[in-house]
């Protein structure tokens, strides 16, 4: 109990005239706030002076719109994004065409690409737009197309690998094969229209 009345006497001041200060106004207490709680208050503060004025806040840019890319459904079930659509003149059916894709199933795994995805190299493939020797649906979705646009399509199976002989298909065995193996469900194509030969 000495010790406890040692450490609150210890706390009063030394001088005349702050001990009879403290003494008469010994129920006010000055708390400290921590440094953090200080921060947290002006920050608050500086946010409401903000809000009635103003002038003293930083100057938003202008900003654009998001493109809205439309999907374009064909009879056949095949839809189309234009995500570039290209300078020059469209590609029309019988062209013959150079492309990059990236092959993917509906639920996003990889298939197949003629861009590889470490590297960055491409190995474009020539197709012609004819029906007995492309995918119906990738033709579709080339038709129109100009140079250096790029489209995403989702092709269903009644429009894609009807058979073993149809392009693009790669010339390794794995992806050849993994390809296949998918042909039975809609695929997604991502394709870049290089040059039309």
């Amino acid at each position: 109990m000495l010790a406890h009345n040692r450490s609150v006497n210890d706390r009063r001041p030394n001088d005349v005239v702050t001990r009879n200060l403290h003494d008469r106004f010994s129920s006010l207490t000055v708390k400290r706030l921590p440094k953090r709680r200080v921060l947290l208050l002006s920050i608050g503060y500086s946010s409401i002076l903000l809000h009635i004025n103003p002038v003293f806040a930083a100057p938003v840019p202008d900003m654009k719109e998001p493109e809205v890319i439309r999907t374009l459904k064909l009879p056949n079930g095949v839809r189309i994004q234009e995500i570039i659509e290209g300078e020059g003149p469209k590609v029309s059916d019988g062209d013959l065409v150079e492309i990059n894709y990236v092959c993917r199933r509906s639920n996003g795994y990889f298939v197949h690409s003629t861009v590889d995805q470490f590297s960055g190299e491409s190995a474009p493939v020539i197709l012609p737009l004819d029906d007995n020797q492309i995918i119906k649906g990738l033709k579709e979705v080339l038709v129109g197309m100009k140079v250096g646009g790029k489209r995403r399509a989702l092709i269903p199976p009644s429009v894609g690998y009807i058979n073993e002989n149809l392009k693009p298909i790669p010339e390794e065995f794995g992806p050849r094969r993994s390809l296949l193996s998918h042909a039975n469900e809609p695929l997604i194509f991502e394709v870049q229209l290089l040059k039309v030969l």
